[in-house]
């Protein structure tokens, strides 16, 4: 069967273009391919032994770092146009935070792991290339507000087609929208050579943050899709055996690239869902005396639901359920399907009302007026043991706080103050006036610091350190009546303690005290519960 230039694939049979006939031997990740049709390729057994990662962020850096060390026979190359990234990444400070990578990366950094910023060498080298590339929500144009922003893939794309030659691998480990595989394909196919022959395959990345090194180590699954054709089957096979290092077959799941690239959406909109669906009983359970943690354990109990993310909280953030979740209702849009499209858009819905709930719930407790006031925001990152701060609830509440006026001393032990005051200063957050952030907002290294003096305390981020903090110590610095927001429920356990002290604790999805809402004659909050939600722009 001769070769067929089907898209989404990179070259470079065994690391530089063509294998050396004398010099082949097994390796764990090969396969027969089909011969091209030249005097310069026989049918040869084709190795990877190569790889190339486009993107050195959240998914690459840490997916290359995992497959470098269970796979020592690979040499594993991360590109990034981002110099400043891939120096961090070479460097003792990594640029990005999770529990055991530093080990991971120190352990094959030097050896089989390389951090470079010479994208066309890695590729022309590669036998598999995978892209790894940021796919942003629109902000503009047709699909504003939902569709994915696919500029940096279609940008890979036309780079590896440019520079390749020869047989290679292409595979799409960005979280990217159904079909998006086949715009790869056309790219590749409208640009082919004689020499060129890529495979495209899809292969998400199911990683949580702060849990990413163990996700890599000890998936519940790895998914590649790819071509129902001999030569796409041939693809997938070839991947399935770089995993198979330490992966159990039994866990490698191979379907086409549509469902490959739908299961992604798929998974992540059924676990945004689940959140949203606990944040609107803790809204429930606030206003008749349940509490919404023994509601989560009692539901939870029935192995038909279980208890895998059924934590209410400010909301769910994070780089993927929202835009994936969007991207969703897009398609949905798109294929005429509105009442589906509805369906998902509410799990959005509820998440901005949950955090706009929380806000209200601020300031309403400290009298309807938060101007002029300190109040201490315990937490930035989106969720615990990560430094990644996009889409993060903390950014949102704050834009509330900053919308009536309170002075914002902001804390959290991972991320660095350049990345609060760039998440804050952004259009959508502070509008046409970003100079109020550096009025506003004040970062400090200290959570102590960022509590002396302040109305009220409000965490935002589960870090486990928040549960040991000296409480005595930030209530007598405090002013009174002292205030604990718990918008992550990480100080369940001493409620009687911080009551003994004197704090006035609220909390999500429960009623810890008896009180009185401040409502007086004149003046309301301008950012009120009856606001619906902030709408995307339809297509």
């Amino acid at each position: 069967m001769g070769r067929r230039f089907s898209g989404l694939g990179l070259n470079s049979a065994c690391g530089s273009g063509l294998l050396d006939q004398a010099n082949v031997t097994p390796a764990p990740a090969c396969f027969d391919v089909d011969p091209i049709p030249s005097t310069l390729f026989s049918r040869k057994m084709f190795q990877i032994r190569k790889i190339c990662c486009i993107g050195a962020g959240y998914v690459g850096g840490p997916t290359c770092s995992v497959i470098a060390s269970m796979c020592p026979e690979v040499q594993v190359t991360v590109v990034d146009v981002n110099e400043a990234r891939i120096k961090a990444w070479n460097s003792d400070t990594l640029p990005i935070y999770e529990p055991g990578l530093d080990e991971v990366v120190l352990s094959c950094r030097g050896k089989n792991l390389f951090f470079s910023t010479d994208i066309d060498s890695a590729i022309k080298e590669a036998d598999l290339v995978f892209i790894s590339v940021n796919t942003p929500t629109k902000t503009y144009g047709m699909g504003k507000g939902r569709a994915a922003d696919l500029k940096f893939i279609e940008a890979c794309a036309r780079r590896i087609v440019e520079v390749s030659d020869g047989y290679k691998i292409v595979t799409e480990k960005s979280t990217v929208p159904v079909r998006a595989a086949e715009s790869i394909r056309r790219i590749f196919d409208a640009n082919t050579k004689p020499s060129l022959n890529l495979q495209v395959l899809s292969n998400p990345e199911f990683l949580a943050e702060g849990t990413a090194v163990k996700d890599l180590k000890e998936p519940d699954r790895v998914l590649i899709g790819g071509d129902e054709t001999t030569e796409g089957q041939k693809a997938i096979q070839a991947l399935c055996e770089v995993y198979e290092h330490w992966v159990p077959k039994s866990r490698i799941i191979t379907t086409n690239t549509w469902s490959s690239e739908l299961s992604k959406l798929a998974a992540n909109a059924f676990l945004a869902q689940r959140i949203s669906s606990i944040n609107s009983i803790s809204a429930l359970c606030e206003s008749t005396g349940a509490d919404v943690e023994e509601v989560a354990r009692a539901i939870g109990m029935d192995q038909r639901i279980g208890s895998k993310f059924l934590k209410a909280s400010v909301g769910f953030g994070g780089s993927c359920f929202q835009k994936d979740v969007l991207n969703l209702v897009y398609l949905c849009e798109a294929l005429n399907l509105p009442e589906v499209a509805s369906y998902w858009q509410q799990v959005i819905d509820m998440n901005e009302y949950q955090r706009r709930r929380f806000a209200c719930r601020i300031i309403d407790c400290l009298f309807n007026t938060v101007t002029g006031k300190k109040i201490a925001l315990l937490g930035f990152s989106f969720k615990k043991d990560t430094g990644d701060t996009r889409e993060s609830s903390s950014i949102y509440i704050s834009k509330y706080l900053m919308d009536e006026g309170a002075k914002l001393h902001i804390y959290d032990p991972k991320v660095l103050k350049e990345q609060i005051i760039q998440d804050l200063s952004q259009p959508s957050i502070s509008g046409d006036n970003p100079q109020r952030v550096s009025e506003l907002v004040t970062v400090t290294s200290d959570p102590y610091e960022a509590c002396k003096s302040a109305h009220a305390l409000v965490i935002c981020t589960e870090w486990d350190m928040f549960k040991d903090l000296d409480y005595e110590k930030i209530h007598n610095q405090m002013l009174k009546p002292a205030f604990i927001f718990d918008g992550r429920r990480v100080l369940d356990h001493l409620h009687p303690q911080l009551q003994s002290l004197g704090f006035q604790i609220e909390t999500i999805g429960k009623k810890v005290t008896t009180r009185l809402p401040f409502t007086p004659s004149g003046g309301v909050p301008r950012i009120t519960l009856n606001e619906p939600p902030n709408k995307k722009s339809k297509v």
